[in-house]
């Protein structure tokens, strides 16, 4: 979207919304993120130290510089009272609140829905929780908790050896449902005036995510198996080996597919062999149908393979790996990479899946320094330099490095 007094400048979607971010790990930094990088001034809370997920190791290693780009920070000590005081001061002119504190910890700092709306009522607070009400909202949870409890584990891996899916698919998704629900309330305040309190879960989401499973299930008899036993509703739609001893995947899902694989790839008997002439039969003749493609397949290599799907539009994909992405020739186009800092290096990481009238939704700060914005943040709250200073000498706040912004595109 652009700004109609300049054609140059583009006018993010929530520019000129506020939002306060007591969130950390995935869930709720993804929640933010989404909002962030549609124009939202997001205000990521972090404690004095730093967010714990900028030291973590392992797979953790990404989790912050990704999720928190086109936010500022503020280090501040919620264990103080004047942390707190500080805090909601910010809660009082901020539009939306979105928090994933542990079970009763908001009620415990007196950063609830209850007591905040009494200080603004136009608050729009999203709670990120691992169960939304009922019997186990008590309880913590993790991603990786409710996909074992909601069936997804057991749908990805092998019988009796239940996966978790290869990414944080659960804190993902159900961070981007709770900022659904708070796009929906923006939109709901405009009639009424008035804020809301939307709540997303992670048990939840799973079972959303499991729900075309569970109708499958209402129509059949006995368990459903896991997707590596499944029994495809296509003929052709699996991974194959290609000369070179490379995976790639193949899905023929219509006849018309089926005739433009075998003109690509020199078939012309299988096109004319009736009992392959409709999906239903070539299943039914995959006990020598299958074997026979595969052993096509594997004496071309995967580049040969791939150029014939291409040129004759038949769904393919070569099976990459996360670092097959920074030169994803698709990704390399239109900012779809964002230049962002990682460990003092500038790395292309996914812009959000989202064109505005063409344009991607792009870059306008690096995922901030610890406190890099604490004391401009306390400044617009009415804080003296003074006071700040003292603040940071009572290791109340922490920061002070100025904000910057970056622009461009780069990738790994």
């Amino acid at each position: 979207m652009k700004d109609s007094t300049n054609p140059n400048q583009c006018t993010k979607p929530l520019a000129g919304i506020k939002v306060l971010d007591l969130t950390h790990a995935v869930m709720g930094p993804c929640a933010s993120l989404v909002l962030a990088d549609m124009g939202a001034d997001v205000v990521h809370i972090e404690p004095p130290e730093g967010d714990p997920t900028r030291t973590l190791k392992g797979f953790g290693m990404g989790y912050f510089p990704f999720y928190n780009r086109n936010k500022r920070s503020l280090a501040v000590d919620l264990k103080s009272e004047q942390g707190l005081a500080i805090v909601r001061k910010l809660a009082a002119s901020c539009d939306v609140l979105i928090e994933n504190f542990g079970p009763n910890t908001a009620d415990r700092l007196g950063l609830s829905y209850a007591v905040l709306k009494e200080i603004n009522p136009r608050l729009i607070y999203c709670s990120l929780k691992g169960f939304l009400s009922g019997p186990y909202e008590n309880r913590h949870a993790m991603d990786e908790v409710v996909q074992m409890m909601g069936g997804l584990a057991y749908m990805t891996g092998p019988r009796n050896q239940p996966l978790r899916a290869g990414t944080s698919v659960v804190d993902i998704t159900g961070g981007m449902f709770g900022a659904m629900g708070v796009l929906a309330a923006l939109f709901e305040r405009e009639r009424t005036g008035e804020g809301k309190l939307i709540r997303s879960s992670l048990f939840e989401t799973t079972a959303f995510l499991m729900g075309q499973h569970m109708a499958y299930s209402a129509q059949t008899d006995g368990p459903i198996p896991p997707m590596p036993e499944r029994q495809s509703a296509w003929s052709i739609y699996q991974i194959f080996n290609s000369k070179d001893d490379l995976p790639i995947f193949i899905g023929i899902i219509s006849d018309r597919h089926w005739q433009r694989f075998c003109e690509a790839f020199g078939q012309s008997q299988w096109a004319c062999d009736g009992r392959l002439a409709t999906n239903n039969g070539r299943i039914a003749e995959k006990a020598w149908f299958l074997p026979a493609v595969a052993d096509l397949l594997s004496q071309l290599n995967r580049a040969e393979i791939a150029a014939a799907c291409e040129k004759f539009n038949i769904p393919f994909a070569a099976v990459s790996q996360p670092e097959d992405l920074f030169t994803d020739p698709q990704l390399n186009q239109g900012g779809r990479l964002l230049p962002v800092n990682v460990q003092n290096q500038s790395v292309g990481l996914p812009a959000l899946p989202v064109e505005w009238n063409g344009d991607m939704l792009g870059l306008e700060r690096q995922p901030p320094r610890i406190g890099e914005h604490s004391s401009e943040i306390l400044s617009s709250l009415g804080y003296s330099d003074a006071e700040i200073g003292a603040l940071k000498a009572q290791k109340i706040i922490a920061g002070s490095i100025s904000d910057s912004c970056t622009t461009g595109r780069h990738t790994k």
